[in-house]
């Protein structure tokens, strides 16, 4: 069975494809540091955290992505900007996929950090 987290950024890539985001990479990684989506649109590149959560009894899922998380997607970027030799604008968005009932709700925040 597939867990709730992969099916979260399966969610969250069809997401972006419907919203005309063009997927680039999933799971980068780059020494200890990972980035869930990376995509672009309209020449803007974009680092995508999905948070994935059966409820929002302890939160809504976009509050768990912490300080010290966000500098590790930081790193990773920096990483994937210079091997790709990007200089365009870039953006860090969230993703957050919660359970709704039966369904699950997807919400998109748009420069979520830095």
């Amino acid at each position: 069975m597939q867990s709730f987290g992969k099916k979260g950024e399966d969610l969250a890539v069809d997401f972006l494809e419907k919203k005309g985001y063009q997927i680039l990479h999933r799971n980068f990684r780059h020494k200890k540091s990972e980035i869930d989506i990376i995509c672009s649109k309209s020449g803007l590149l974009v680092f995508v955290e999905v948070k994935s959560r059966s409820s929002k009894a302890f939160g809504p899922p976009e509050t768990f992505v912490s300080k010290r998380q966000e500098q590790s997607i930081l790193k990773a970027s920096e990483a994937f900007v210079l091997d790709e030799d990007w200089h365009g604008d870039i953006r860090f968005d969230i993703i957050a996929i919660y359970k709704k009932g039966a369904t699950e709700e997807v919400e998109h925040f748009e420069d979520a950090f830095y």
